[in-house]
């Protein structure tokens, strides 16, 4: 790594605090009752109870999901043998992984022992804290011993996820890209380079489904691993030693079907590529550096089907697809091991979602989903359908194997409380950043030389989320990029438009005269104002198929952007006010708030449009809208014109929508709380609780999400502007690094407003 990511990878870890987890309580602690609770007197109970039934423990403890990520630090990701303390930040990693992707908490324990019997006597010790054990980063043959050790010595899962989770992925991709290349697992050929943990663990899973351990030839560091070979030789190489006269695995991979590469860069060549069966299945899984990069291959052969281990290639075989699921799906059900039932139900579940049709109505994913075939073998780790499809497999796997002591008995309950998962993890936006990744738009910046928008922009040209255009003095965002620490070389990947050296002037101007010239503005005004209102400029170049969306409003007014932007572009089809919708993600769920910005005093019609554009643009996030026009009146507790605009606004949208659920005039409580809402009405077109909030007018909903903006530690989106034909959306001059970037993904993934 350069000096620059060096740096920027230090200070990510270091600020705000040190670290990237911490502990955070989630009961109240406020008053001397709580505290009684909490500690002594009351929390006698609980042990008491548990006393009596160890199995109560996952009725009063964080213990059923809570997992130990537990290393000595002798295989770190890469790095070898660099010690327990210095393995710490991974460890962190891996359990900020653990909860985003399956909500799974995680301690993460570094011990300081490399004995293996000591050091499963250290953590089968530890078994009482935790749900579940992933084994991380320790060396084979060591990492064998313990694990089956601590199998056979406690009775909560254990999983060493440099194996299993490798092997699993593995598995998953290779099914699929025998179905792409139309050939049966039980009658290929398959050379592997590399017998270590990840490597015999993969040989092991692929033998599982079907394929034949005579079709299997592996080399390590000795070569080919033979029959009568005793060099660098262990029981679990033995298994795939072969009578053959084979020694290098050049001659190998003469007609294989399937190249394994677990093991280092360079071990693959081209030569060797050349010379494999049709249509070769080729996984170079080394990290950072594969065995043979795809570029090579493809150099000499157009029918490989290729995978790498990194994110910057199709088919990344990636552990995060897999770890965080079949533990949520373990310790849902009380598992006592994750068995090799629950594997191949994972990776059964893992095939088929890279399957799925694209477009399917029961698909969560937002906008197009890649199709499946070469290019697209496993999901991408953002899909939002892992997190349902694969702990409701395992789960029900564990159960049909006789494992599970807490079995589910309403399947149709837990894929809803998973689906929810999804919005409650904070993870919202990243299928709008892998929806734009695939349709990335020209986005133009009106405060091109602003330094937090050219930080935005660095990241977008890294992820290729959209084409940046600034506006702006080349030489002013020159010296800025250097003053921030930022690459210069971006500006090979980002247009520059100059307001006084703008290679559009004249269409601008022509086309600004065109929309204002009946409306007081002359010619030499036009002019003027596409020289220096940066907003303007940008509004003329989405206007002229220049651009195809644009962000503003880092300095100025929200309003007088927004004006300009009305006076030149065109709303969508049934349109008639712009308005606009913010959004909060917590971990409760993400919630949608409109109209923060626009609208003073909606009438019933405006109201309607409001909720039916939010809604339309909801789903884009792939949530189901629950709307709830909101009122200080309940269902006609009072009949003033702000509380009888809802009802009337709501029985339009019963009346002509009866899809959407939508109900109101309905108290904030009551549209979040169903059991309140139940209170007071039994025939409620809502269920559960809200998560789009109509407001009467602009006060009540810009103080409301501002409030719960800065009362809460959530990630916020927007303000999105809904209503204008093509994506367009102004900031506020306080917008965050993180929120420009949202809503450049937001502005790739829009495929224009829908009414």
């Amino acid at each position: 790594m350069s000096d620059k990511p060096i740096k920027n990878a230090l200070y990510y870890h270091q600020h705000p605090k040190p670290g990237k987890i911490e502990v955070t309580p989630t009961k109240a602690l406020s008053n001397q009752t709580d505290l009684a609770l909490a500690y002594s007197p009351g929390v006698a109970e609980p042990c008491l109870e548990i006393a009596k039934d160890p199995s109560s423990a996952a009725l009063y403890t964080a213990r059923s999901n809570l997992v130990a990520v537990i290393t000595n630090g002798t295989a770190v990701l890469g790095l070898g043998d660099i010690g327990p303390l210095a393995s710490k930040p991974v460890m962190e990693g891996k359990g900020v992984l653990f909860k985003k992707f399956g909500g799974v908490d995680v301690f993460d324990i570094e011990i300081n022992e490399k004995d293996p019997d000591k050091f499963v006597d250290i953590v089968a010790s530890l078994a009482p804290t935790f749900g579940g054990i992933n084994l991380e980063d320790i060396k084979a043959p060591e990492c064998f011993f313990i694990e089956k050790k601590l199998r056979e010595k406690i009775d909560i899962p254990v999983f060493h996820d440099d194996q299993h989770g490798t092997a699993i992925i593995t598995a998953a991709a290779i099914l699929n890209g025998l179905k792409v290349a139309n050939k049966d697992i039980s009658t290929v050929r398959l050379v592997a380079s590399g017998a270590g943990a990840a490597g015999i663990a993969c040989l092991d899973m692929l033998v599982e489904m079907g394929l034949k351990r005579e079709n299997i030839l592996v080399s390590d560091s000795k070569g080919i691993i033979h029959d009568g070979r005793t060099e660098g030789m262990d029981d679990r190489k033995q298994r795939y030693a072969t009578k053959t006269d084979i020694r290098t695995l050049d001659e190998a991979t003469v007609g294989a079907d399937i190249f394994l590469g677990v093991s280092r860069a360079g071990m693959m060549t081209k030569d060797m590529v050349k010379q494999m069966a049709k249509s070769p299945i080729i996984f170079a899984l080394a990290n950072p550096t594969p065995e043979i990069l795809p570029e090579e291959i493809k150099e000499v052969r157009d029918d490989a089907i290729i995978a790498t281990g990194r994110s910057d290639y199709p088919n990344q075989v990636n552990n995060v697809l897999c770890f965080p699921y079949i533990f949520r799906g373990a310790l849902d059900v009380g598992a006592t091991t994750i068995n090799e039932e629950m594997k191949l139900a994972c990776i059964r579940a893992l095939s088929k979602l890279a399957q799925k049709a694209v477009n399917d109505d029961s698909d969560s994913y937002v906008g197009k989903t890649p199709v499946f075939g070469p290019e697209y073998l496993i999901p991408r780790p953002f899909d939002p359908n892992l997190i349902i499809e694969i702990p409701l497999a395992v789960a029900k796997a564990a159960m049909e194997s006789g494992v599970a002591t807490k079995p589910i008995k309403d399947f149709n309950h837990y894929r809803a409380s998973l689906e929810r998962y999804v919005y409650r993890s904070g993870m919202v936006m990243k299928p709008i950043f892998e929806q734009a990744k695939l349709t990335p738009k020209r986005v133009v910046y009106a405060e091109g030389e602003n330094g937090r928008v050219l930080r935005a922009v660095q990241e977008i040209v890294n992820s290729q989320l959209a084409s940046p255009i600034l506006i702006g003095r080349k030489k002013v965002i020159i010296e800025q990029l250097d003053r921030l620490g930022l690459e210069t070389s971006i500006l090979d990947q980002v247009e520059i438009i100059e307001p006084d050296n703008n290679p559009y002037f004249r269409e601008c101007v022509a086309e600004y005269h065109k929309a204002k010239g009946r409306k007081g503005v002359s010619l030499t005004l036009a002019q003027n104002y596409v020289r220096t209102k940066t907003t303007v400029l940008a509004s003329l170049l989405v206007k002229l198929g220049k651009a195809d969306a644009m962000i503003c409003g880092m300095v100025g007014n929200y309003h007088r952007h927004l004006g300009h932007i009305t006076d030149i572009l065109d709303k969508a089809d049934g349109v008639k006010n712009v308005a606009a919708l913010s959004a909060i993600s917590l971990q409760k769920g993400v919630f949608f708030f409109c109209d923060t910005m626009v609208n003073n005093n909606p009438t019933t019609d405006e109201l309607v449009a409001m909720t039916l554009q939010s809604a339309n643009h909801v789903k884009r996030f792939g949530i189901t809208p629950k709307a709830a026009l909101l009122s200080h009146s309940n269902f006609g507790s009072a009949n003033d014109d702000d509380a009888k605009k809802m009802s009337n606004a709501v029985s339009i949208l019963h009346e002509k929508h009866p899809q959407l659920e939508v109900e109101g005039e309905i108290q904030a409580d009551a549209a979040l709380l169903e059991n309140l809402r139940k209170g007071v009405i039994n025939d409620s077109k809502l269920n559960g609780e809200a998560n789009l909030f109509i407001f009467p007018n602009l006060d009540a909903a810009n103080i409301s999400f501002n409030m719960v903006r800065i009362l809460s530690d959530g990630v916020t989106i927007g303000p999105i502007l809904l209503g204008l034909e093509k994506p367009v959306h102004v900031l506020k001059p306080f917008a965050s690094v993180r929120r420009i970037l949202n809503m450049t993904a937001l502005c790739s993934a829009e495929q224009g407003e829908v009414s």
